[in-house]
């Protein structure tokens, strides 16, 4: 096939003539002229059709394009500011290479559950195609970042014998008759690594058992994990804030235009700079216990009860308007679609004003040694302009590889990284235990088979050195930058408890 021009070159390529091929977006004839709207995976722009002797072998054609029709299109383009794209193509020539007839995921609103069960469809509007450009700039300054930075990529294996979190979140899978786990993690095989290479990371998909449906959750999500030798807990977080901040400022830079299209308040992300706010787990548990969180709560409750009456309102309107005589079908199927959004925007306030006193009684009574939740991560997070280290956990509720703090054996060198806005935690890591007895105690305390951590052993015989990693969820960053309402639109394909398909 011959190469054809596309749409991002147009500012360019203004009064050349030009070939494109794409999809068409929506079509809107008008006497003498049609009006489609193009796009072609780069970018979108507006075709004009004029009915005169050099197209009157497929103006027809073009009155009757529909919905997601693949199409060539061939003519000139000049700049339009009221046109999509900021720009118009009038055509000279078009031929259709693939019709679309009756394509679901029509302009008008539909439910979630609707679009997620055609996924493999939806990529194709304009929201969707902005979230995973956005992710796929993010994975490139990942890359980036850890490539420019004297880290070497370590491809750790999917299949674990043993757990590198908690057991009750492992994925069990038959290896020809042996049990084996999909890994949560490769942190563990990065150690062994950085003891050769000293900075390494390694980059894919990661699995979790974890029976929630929150909108934080996913059973198999991606993960960059930078692990480094000679590192103490401050050289860790270091790395973490230079890497939060690269990757904030390459999508301001790369995707400004996306993110107002998107709806985001760019100057929440513009405050994204160093220093972040650092903060000890007992100054966390004081903030949780004091006043400012039940203020923060209050408010939300009557700003979130006056939206829900709003709500009921404008669905009591809609359903009489359904009713009503004289109404076109096409209005009623638009009040119809809308009333399925409204609903499930109030289903989903009725939760969060029916959890609010729950979490603000776990705030206010929360108790040392406890972890935090993800309403108390919520809390802080909305607490602080700008990302926040929580550090210094209770051992307890922590995994066993973390090192002990060496002046309170209550605690370990740890830290979460929570994003602002209510985003909570985007980051995990720590300080790893470099000292063999302390280890193997640990491993002892938390009931795992030593043998199968032998081998992670052997890095505390031979040369052990203070080292220190961290962990970031690709999904969760992508919400927190995208201010997505649910990470399930930050993955081409989410899975979740209940959700597999497509």
């Amino acid at each position: 096939m011959s190469k054809h021009a596309e749409i991002r070159d147009l500012p360019r390529r203004v009064g050349a003539v030009v070939t494109l091929s794409g999809w068409v977006v929506k079509n809107r004839p008008s006497g003498k002229l049609v009006f489609f709207e193009f796009r072609d995976g780069t970018g979108v722009c507006q075709c004009v059709v004029e009915r005169t002797e050099k197209t009157e072998s497929f103006f027809d054609t073009a009155k009757h394009l529909s919905q997601e029709a693949a199409v060539v299109v061939t003519g000139t383009a000049r700049p339009e500011d009221r046109a999509a794209g900021g720009f118009e193509m009038h055509v000279t020539d078009l031929a259709v290479v693939g019709a679309s007839t009756d394509y679901p995921i029509t302009p008008k609103p539909h439910g979630i559950d609707f679009l997620f069960k055609r996924r493999h469809l939806w990529f194709r509007s304009q929201r969707q195609w902005i979230i995973l450009r956005i992710r796929a700039t993010i994975i490139d300054q990942i890359r980036r970042f850890f490539n420019d930075n004297g880290f070497v990529l370590i491809d750790t294996p999917i299949f674990a014998p043993a757990a590198g979190e908690g057991s009750q979140t492992l994925f069990k899978v038959d290896y020809f008759g042996e049990p084996v786990y999909l890994a949560q993690t490769g942190q563990l095989y990065l150690e062994a690594a950085c003891m050769a290479h000293r900075k390494v990371y390694c980059f894919g998909p990661t699995f979790r058992a974890e029976k929630s449906k929150t909108r934080r959750h996913l059973t198999e999500f991606w993960m960059v994990e930078p692990e480094i030798a000679y590192a103490s807990l401050s050289d860790v977080i270091d790395v973490a804030e230079d890497f939060v901040c690269s990757l904030v400022d390459r999508v301001l830079r790369d995707h400004q235009r996306d993110l107002i299209e998107l709806g985001r308040d760019v100057s929440q992300l513009e405050r994204i700079r160093k220093p972040f706010y650092r903060i000890r787990y007992d100054d966390a548990a004081d903030l949780l216990r004091g006043p400012r969180p039940k203020e923060l709560l209050e408010r939300d409750l009557a700003a979130k009860t006056a939206r829900l009456a709003e709500l009921d309102q404008r669905v009591a309107e809609l359903e009489d308007r359904q009713k009503q005589g004289g109404v076109k079908q096409w209005e009623k199927d638009k009040a119809a679609a809308e009333v399925i959004d409204l609903r499930e925007e109030r289903g989903e306030l009725a939760e969060q004003i029916a959890n609010i006193p729950h979490h603000l009684k776990l705030a206010t009574e929360f108790t040392w040694g406890g972890d935090l939740g993800g309403s108390d991560e919520t809390i802080i997070s909305r607490l602080h302009d700008r990302p926040v280290f929580v550090t210094h956990y209770p051992k307890h509720v922590k995994a066993f590889y973390m090192r002990e703090a060496r002046d309170n054996a209550k605690v370990v060198e740890n830290f979460d990284l929570l994003a602002p806005e209510g985003f909570g935690e985007v980051i995990g890591g720590s300080a790893r235990e470099e000292d063999y007895d302390r280890l193997l105690h640990r491993i002892h305390e938390e009931g795992l088979p030593q043998e199968d951590y032998e081998w992670y052993l052997d890095l505390r015989r031979y040369g052990s050195v203070p080292h220190g990693g961290f962990g970031l969820g690709v999904e969760r960053t992508v919400a927190w930058i995208c201010n997505l309402k649910h990470i399930r639109e930050a993955i081409p394909y989410p899975r979740m408890m209940g959700r597999f398909y497509p």
